[in-house]
């Protein structure tokens, strides 16, 4: 390819060109650009024409990358993706606002301390919106989700919040010396490991049944520090009510469980320079 076919080349045509390409259709490519599927095809006829190689096969069923198309398509995507995130980071051209969806437990207990860590050279408008159920992330209208789960989310930016660590806790004065496991016992609901696994991994008694159980960690780390009972507790999330005495560890195991909290956002939702931001507040080191 000539050096001189790329001279002006509009970016509209490279544009549904990197669509197309990636989704494998102009139909696609005209839901995602919000153009007609005419308009798409003409774009990429003219990008064609202008630098003298056929990029797809058109098909009576579809389109198909060329071998050339192919090889240049991984290319312009991270050309594309380089140019919008620079912008982002010099111009201010992706909108400020932040809205962060997560659990109202993470919000309460992990997010919001964190917050005086954020980069003040970063100008962030962040809007935290409390998550009721997990669904899917397209489902979501925020910017960034904190999800609980194994990371295994490719395509998106992620990172852990925390290893989870899960032992029990109470309040001090169930605390006595002697043994806890008779004690009344506080259920979570959720995805996380909860009575059960601690008693297969330790062999510790699963009785007595819970008769508390809570869908909200910190409601149920307020029971615990009532008196009302034993609870399993993360304790990256109960750090702050171990170290003013709320509640004690009852125990120095702890279970481990694969999965934790990670905070994710799509790459195009937001800039590069805003998720380091986030992701070195929020995020674990290293």
């Amino acid at each position: 390819m000539p050096s001189a076919a790329l001279d002006n080349l509009p970016l509209e045509w490279i544009r549904a060109f990197e669509v197309a390409g990636r989704t494998g259709s102009f139909t696609a490519a005209a839901q995602e650009t919000g153009l007609t599927q005419a308009a798409i095809s003409q774009r990429i006829g003219h990008l064609e024409e202008r630098i003298g190689t056929r990029l797809f096969t058109r098909k009576p069923r579809g389109v198909a990358l060329t071998v050339e198309g192919e090889a240049w398509l991984p290319y312009v995507t991270n050309a594309l993706t380089m140019l919008r995130q620079s912008s982002d980071d010099l111009f201010g051209v992706r909108h400020r606002k932040i809205v962060i969806l997560a659990s109202a437990s993470v919000i309460q207990l992990w997010l919001a301390p964190h917050l005086a860590a954020l980069d003040p050279g970063v100008r962030l408008d962040i809007s935290f919106s409390t998550m009721i159920l997990q669904s899917d992330f397209d489902e979501q209208d925020a910017t960034v989700q904190v999800r609980y789960g194994d990371g295994n989310w490719p395509d998106r930016y992620r990172v852990r919040l925390f290893a989870e660590s899960l032992s029990p806790v109470a309040a001090p004065a169930l605390a006595t010396g002697e043994s806890w496991h008779d004690l009344p016992k506080i259920a979570l609901s959720g995805p996380r490991s909860g009575w059960q696994e601690w008693a297969r991994q330790t062999g510790d008694p699963a009785t007595p049944v819970p008769t508390l159980r809570f869908d909200s960690h910190a409601a149920a780390l307020a029971a615990a520090g009532c008196g009302l009972g034993v609870l399993l507790a993360s304790l990256p999330l109960a750090a702050e009510a171990l170290a003013a005495g709320r509640i004690v560890r009852l125990s120095e195991r702890t279970l481990a469980p694969r999965e934790s909290y990670w905070m994710t956002a799509s790459k195009s939702a937001i800039s590069k320079r805003q998720w380091e931001s986030l992701a070195a507040a929020f995020g674990e080191p290293g």
